[in-house]
């Protein structure tokens, strides 16, 4: 069976569910996910939940601004990631 795509919706709920964020408005693909708290230790929680969730591990070097700055680039990220893998 198929892994399920990841997508800016399934990060969201990542991060809302296991409570790494916990915004007051509900969080778009684009919304800058620093000025939500997204901070180094909130970083680390959401590497274990990437490896758990999505089966996928993001080296150090690979944790960029750019590539966790929004659920959508995020998203886009770990797509592309599990592409390269498989």
């Amino acid at each position: 069976m198929p892994e399920a795509p990841i997508t800016p919706d399934s990060v969201i709920e990542l991060l809302t569910s296991e409570h790494i964020l916990e915004p007051q408005e509900p969080i778009a693909p684009d919304t800058d996910l620093f000025t939500l708290g997204l901070d180094s230790m909130a970083m680390m929680q959401l590497l274990l939940q990437i490896e758990e969730r999505f089966r996928l591990s993001v080296s150090p070097a690979e944790m960029t601004r750019d590539r966790f700055a929004t659920a959508g680039a995020l998203a886009s990220f770990l797509g592309e990631k599990r592409r390269l893998a498989a």
